[in-house]
């Protein structure tokens, strides 16, 4: 088992990454589940696929779990089942010092975590996350939120877990669409700051995907160290080192809200084009090559990762991506700053990009 402490100032916590840790889940949370009753929170497909193994590992330590199983997907990423959500932690009688579970995906982590920010002004939680993309980002670093129609995670909490357990038995059921869509998360620590780290997802890529359960926990457990390492220099993204996070986030947010959200485009494709993106965008700016950015949008063709956004089929042009742009959490009086590339393994904050140029940019590539 990998562990990678996460140093947040006052609330310190660590990522444990191995096989069979929800297994042992009664035993790894020691100390940490302080009743008999512990709510989970989780999507029905997650709960058919290993709600059996927490709810015996749970029991096996003199718990019981307490179900609220959701429809999977980011509609539930909404007022109503937040709202639906804190009831029933409160109808559980879920005090200040007891930990929720949120067994998952991103979806699940970020509801359950921003019902834990503000039930009863903060309560504890801990993530189990069950895809790849939650276990290499969306667990950690304790961003939560649901989404509004006016936009993506626009409304939310900074709240860090209590406990992550990434445990990689969970990818040997995960849908391989998913698994893709969570790779685009692990290839963004290499292109925002480690060429090293890209080079060894172009070696090795493909074969982690496939199965190979060594270059998966090492994928996780890279991944989980780079993000910590960022989190703990700036957990609420004032100094812009975070920001670099959101490499290909600001497009692929675009591509999601034009096609509603919807299982069309999951998130981590939107991320993958996103950052494809970024790159072209960049090198038309004359900041990277162009060779280096079509390395990009090769090595994500070469896994079986959409790389065109012409291949989509969206009936909209540059401006209507621009218009969704525009309801960006990150917008700062008035300006949109995007995470650019002058290298693979060099981004930077760029706050003087013209969203017209984007527009014009973004016609050229739906044209293909």
């Amino acid at each position: 088992m990998a562990v990678i402490p996460v140093d947040i100032a006052g609330a310190p916590y660590e990522v444990r990454i191995g096989t069979g840790l929800l297994a042992s889940l009664a035993e790894q949370c020691s100390g940490r589940l302080r009743k008999r009753r512990v709510p989970v929170i989780t999507d029905a497909q997650v709960h058919k696929a290993w709600g059996g193994v927490v709810e015996q590992a749970l029991h096996e330590g003199g718990h019981e779990a307490v179900w609220r199983i959701l429809p999977p997907g980011e509609a539930s990423k909404s007022w109503e089942q937040l709202a639906a959500t804190v009831d029933w932690l409160l109808a559980e009688e879920v005090e200040r010092g007891d930990h929720v579970l949120a067994l998952g995906g991103g979806v699940i982590g970020d509801l359950t975590g921003f019902a834990a920010a503000i039930l009863k002004r903060g309560c504890k939680f801990i993530q189990l996350p069950t895809t790849l993309l939650a276990q290499v980002d969306s667990s950690v670093g304790g961003k939560t939120a649901i989404n509004t129609p006016a936009g993506k995670n626009l409304v939310g909490a900074f709240h860090q877990p209590s406990l992550v357990l990434a445990d990689l038995a969970v990818l040997d059921t995960l849908p391989e669409r998913e698994l893709k869509a969570g790779y685009a998360e692990v290839v963004k620590y290499g292109l925002l700051g480690d060429a090293d780290f890209f080079a060894w997802c172009q070696a090795n890529g493909a074969a982690m995907l496939a199965g190979d359960a060594a270059l998966r926990e090492y994928a996780v457990a890279h991944s989980v160290a780079a993000k910590a390492r960022i989190v703990k220099e700036d957990e609420k993204e004032t100094l812009g080192l975070r920001a670099l996070l959101n490499l290909g986030h600001t497009f692929g947010h675009a591509l999601e809200a034009q096609t509603g959200f919807s299982s069309r485009l999951l998130h981590g494709e939107g991320v993958a084009l996103g950052m494809v993106l970024a790159a072209r965008f960049s090198a038309r700016r004359g900041l990277m090559t162009q060779d280096s950015a079509e390395c990009i949008a090769r090595h994500f063709a070469e896994v079986g990762m959409a790389s065109e956004i012409s291949a989509l089929g969206l009936n909209c042009d540059g401006q209507a991506l621009v218009q969704h742009m525009l309801h960006d959490k990150k917008m700062d009086a008035g300006t949109l700053p995007f995470v650019l590339l002058k290298s693979i393994g060099e981004a930077f904050l760029a706050k003087d990009v013209d969203l017209a140029e984007v527009a014009r940019f973004l016609d050229e590539e739906l044209a293909g």
